[in-house]
């Protein structure tokens, strides 16, 4: 069978033939490839994004209570006090936080993800029964969250939601190599675009007043969305073959793969593979620290930037800083054909900038509007975005074809990687600081 065994390893590598009599009419039908990558990068994403967009909610309700409105504030008149001029002071005998950080949540929502993207590589490309399993399990975990009672089946849907996500993530970069190198980039901004998607329309239905339930339920037509991309509207590739660029269709010969520099060869067996992952370090730790530090933000000190006594709770501030995140990864992510950086380790010195500032101002409370906290933000999402697309790009562009669907799959969990690690740290450090004594701006 070749669609669910393991590719095999061709003898073979198209050769390009420079005739430009010969060359095929332009493909018409590439939009319905580059469409279908953008929808399954939104799709494939979306859940993941809902469930890190609801965590703030989720563990409310597990706990029963929404800090924002805790039983550590005390309200005062501005009658009785003459150290404030608002309407009402806040009288917090301890910070407003969760027991538990929505670092925990992010652990489940990317521990999985971890896990099989970090098998994925060294498994055939069942591009068939992996994106049913994708579809299956997206589903599977807006029912478990949608209606569960106890805390195990919540947790359950978001570990299902993961496992969803880091499958589809890397069989859908590594089946990209069969495509038009544009996919890379219609890909990235789908999952720019889940972020957006997925925060803004969890955050705008609970606005208008549905509850968490209902609005995870609507989220149901997300997986048929992906299915439909997948089996109705993409082109697809034999991925018996080596993968083999779609712009340079012109007429082929062939020539034996001994030909080649050994660095461009197929590479035969495991431990071929594993001694060729250190090579890829130059993509992959750059992108790890990315992740690491924008998700220590995300999960370990967004829930302690508060704004009391303004138009939004402290559960929808929590909210609205995912969605202007995600509106910035969407940016970056879709930047790629306008603009192209190397060095991505630039952009992780630039996320460990924002990492001190914001731990500075989960601690002191000094910055005097939510609005540049939202300008931020922005910037930490156009950073990680970044990061994200233009590490792919250049193993799309740098790594030898026969080499690039296993380069796809290894680097695509160093993001899983730097998240988890993230979560690790979030936990302790939020922790540590809500128990410190309360800043002036709660007082």
């Amino acid at each position: 069978m070749t669609e669910l065994g393991e590719s095999s390893s061709p003898s073979v590598v198209p050769l390009t033939v420079d005739d430009p009599e010969q060359a095929p009419p332009k493909d018409k039908g590439l939009w319905r490839d580059l469409v279908a990558y953008w929808i399954l990068g939104l799709c494939n994403n979306y859940g993941y994004v809902v469930m890190l967009t609801a965590a703030h909610d989720i563990l409310k309700d597990l706990e029963g209570d929404d800090h924002g409105k805790s039983v550590h504030q005390n309200e005062y008149s501005a009658l009785n006090t003459t150290t404030r001029s608002d309407d009402v002071t806040f009288g917090y005998e301890a910070r407003p936080c969760n027991k538990l950080s929505t670092g925990a949540i992010l652990l489940a929502d990317i521990l999985p993800a971890l896990a099989v993207k970090s098998v994925a590589s060294f498994l055939p490309l069942a591009k068939h029964i992996r994106v049913f399993l994708c579809v299956s399990l997206a589903a599977a975990g807006f029912l478990l969250t949608a209606f569960a009672t106890v805390e195990w089946v919540l947790f359950l849907g978001v570990i299902a939601t993961s496992f969803s996500s880091g499958l589809g993530e890397a069989t859908f970069l590594a089946y990209a190599t069969y495509f038009n190198k544009n996919v890379i980039s219609t890909w990235s901004s789908g999952t720019g675009g889940a972020g957006i998607a997925g925060s803004l329309s969890y955050t705008g239905l609970t606005e208008l007043g549905l509850t968490p339930k209902t609005t995870i339920l609507i989220m149901l037509v997300v997986p048929a969305l992906e299915a439909a991309a997948f089996w109705l509207l993409l082109r697809h590739k034999d991925t018996d073959k080596p993968a083999e660029p779609e712009e340079a269709k012109e007429k082929v010969e062939a020539i034996d793969y001994s030909t080649l520099p050994a660095e461009e060869r197929p590479l035969e067996n495991w431990s071929e593979r594993i001694r060729y992952i250190p090579t890829l370090f130059i993509y992959m730790i750059p992108l790890i620290l990315v992740y690491l530090l924008e998700y220590y933000i995300n999960q370990g000190l967004f829930e302690l930037l508060y704004f009391p006594g303004i138009w939004l709770t402290q559960s929808g501030q929590y909210r609205w800083y995912q969605v202007i995140y995600q509106i910035g990864v969407f940016i970056s992510r879709s930047s790629v054909n306008l603009i192209q950086f190397r060095h991505v380790w630039i952009m992780a010195v630039l996320q460990f900038l924002n990492v001190v500032y914001f731990t500075f101002e989960a601690v002191y409370f000094f910055t005097p509007s939510i609005w540049i906290i939202f300008v931020l933000i922005l910037w930490e999402g156009l950073l990680g975005g970044g990061g994200y697309v233009n590490t792919f790009y250049r193993i799309q562009t740098e790594v030898p074809a026969a080499r690039r669907e296993y380069a796809m799959m290894v680097t695509s969990i160093s993001d899983s990687v730097g998240i988890a690690l993230a979560g690790v740290a979030a936990i302790p450090s939020h922790n540590a600081i809500c128990d410190l004594p309360v800043p002036d701006r709660l007082l």
